[in-house]
């Protein structure tokens, strides 16, 4: 497990100057605060919940998801640092202070994203929220269709896989949609025993049968930006898709042509697997200067 930790440290990439610099990633959660970490990189925050003008997050979860993207580490010099400290971010607030939100202001704000993604160069829209397999069905349905013509317009649309596993079936809606790519805690495959409950992590495979998540990455423990300043710890997947998007964000830095689907290709191709996750069905975890 550190083995993957160590090969997922961006500190390779930084050194070769990929740190995601003119890469936006918008990101759709609890808000946001303007922690020194985040420099003057907050493009654009839009409250879809109290229609507030000026960027907050009364939760924390976006903060923490935000700083694993795009931190700087500047109140711990460099310490925790996130995965790409120069891309931008286009932030939306469309859960409230207890992480509770309704799928017509999620709608929203996906095509908020749509329709700013030329101006902002968004190129990435991470997910770490989702609703229940259980929800209701027309609900569902216009969440993956939502994300769904993200990922046409040509965003690449990564999702965490949610809480509820071990059970088959248990990856949380938009994770569900076989476009799009979702993301699991390689920590919690391999049983560390932190965190959250054993056996956490969403699994596939889906209803249809589509491989589900298709790319694990470190979710527990994972210290971050507190918005209320400073730093804090949080385990989830929540956690694990930050880490993918960023590590995107270095490779579209590199490789700016690269559609949706030729990144979501070469995850697969790159991704390594590893035996001590056991025989669950999952492409593999990403080591960055395999993706590099």
């Amino acid at each position: 497990m550190n083995q993957v930790r160590k090969k997922l440290r961006a500190d390779y990439a930084h050194r070769k100057g990929l740190t995601g610099k003119g890469i936006t990633v918008a990101i759709m959660d609890t808000g946001i605060i303007t922690h020194p970490d985040f420099d003057r990189r907050i493009l654009k925050f839009t409250d879809f919940t109290q229609q507030r003008m000026r960027p907050y997050d009364d939760n924390g979860h976006g903060s923490h998801v935000a700083g694993i993207i795009a931190g700087t580490g500047k109140m711990s010099r460099g310490l925790y640092r996130g995965m790409a400290p120069e891309c931008n971010l286009f932030v939306t607030k469309v859960l409230d202070r207890k992480g509770n939100g309704n799928t017509a202001q999620v709608l929203k704000a996906i095509d908020f994203v749509i329709e700013n993604r030329e101006e902002y160069n968004i190129r990435i829209l991470n997910i770490s929220v989702g609703m229940l397999p259980s929800a209701d069905e027309t609900e569902k349905s216009n969440l993956m269709y939502a994300v769904e013509k993200a990922w046409n317009h040509g965003i690449v649309v990564v999702a965490a896989a949610g809480n509820n596993g071990p059970g088959r079936n248990s990856v949380t809606i938009p994770g569900q949609c076989k476009s799009i790519i979702t993301v699991g805690s390689i920590d919690d495959y391999v049983k560390r025993g932190r965190g959250l409950k054993s056996g956490y992590s969403g699994r596939g495979p889906t209803e249809c049968c589509v491989v589900k998540p298709e790319i694990l990455a470190p979710g527990t423990a994972i210290k971050s930006c507190s918005a209320r300043g400073g730093y804090e710890v949080k385990s989830g997947t929540s956690m694990s898709a930050p880490v993918i998007a960023g590590s995107i964000a270095l490779l579209l830095q590199k490789y700016p042509d690269l559609t949706p689907a030729q990144v979501k290709l070469r995850l697969y191709e790159r991704a390594v697997v590893l035996g001590e996750a056991g025989e669950q069905k999952y492409w593999g975890v990403v080591y960055l200067n395999r993706l590099l």
